[in-house]
């Protein structure tokens, strides 16, 4: 039987890539977490909603910036909130593993939504793009690891603005933020119920 939604929690890294230091996908790497919700079109497509927290952190002490940088806040650490949501599609039909339905327990998946971030004071929309892959433990029960990068709108989330002065573009000069998210999921609302009579 199919089911509509799935409900669960997720938990793991928050990274982050920005103007503050030489960093890489999976280096400043903060604990994150949150909830996840997600509407099953089909077998094969699905919408996911996420709410979600994650810590960033950089150290630009190091780095050459011009003479006129502020220079009082190139050591940072914050808290990122974070809601979105992101259109799956799947490799394969996802499933119990029936061989008439033709759906597999394990299948990988990318995706790409939109998303706000709040780090601070500061509000923006972000970009999640990513990939996936999930196993479906029970008939109602779902495990995934979920890999996400969330480009902002700005350059303001860890409080380097700009400092190199290069012209800022629609997603070109912003910050960025990654999450590696393990998840555990429930499914409820079944699409179709045998007939009893």
């Amino acid at each position: 039987m199919e089911y509509a939604l799935e409900i669960g929690g997720m938990l793991g890294t928050s990274t982050y890539l920005g103007d503050a230091g030489n960093t890489g996908l999976f280096k400043n790497i903060n604990m994150g977490g949150g909830a996840i919700a997600r509407y099953n079109i089909n077998p094969r497509m699905a919408l996911k909603f996420n709410l979600g927290y994650g810590g960033i952190s950089g150290n630009a002490s190091g780095d050459a910036f011009p003479p006129e940088v502020d220079r009082s806040n190139l050591k940072f650490n914050k808290s990122v909130f974070d809601f979105g949501g992101q259109y799956e599609i799947h490799f394969w039909a996802y499933g119990t593993g029936n061989s008439y339905k033709n759906t597999h327990r394990l299948v990988p998946y990318l995706q790409i939504g939109i998303g706000a971030t709040v780090a601070s004071k500061t509000f923006s929309l972000n970009i999640p793009v990513g990939f996936g892959i999930k196993y479906k433990v029970a008939p109602r029960l779902n495990i995934g690891l979920d890999w996400t990068v969330r480009m902002s709108m700005t350059d303001k989330i860890d409080g380097i603005e700009d400092p190199y002065r290069i012209q800022s573009g629609f997603l070109k000069n912003k910050d960025t933020y990654c999450w590696t998210m393990l998840y555990v999921s429930y499914d409820f609302l079944p699409k179709l119920r045998k007939c009893n009579n």
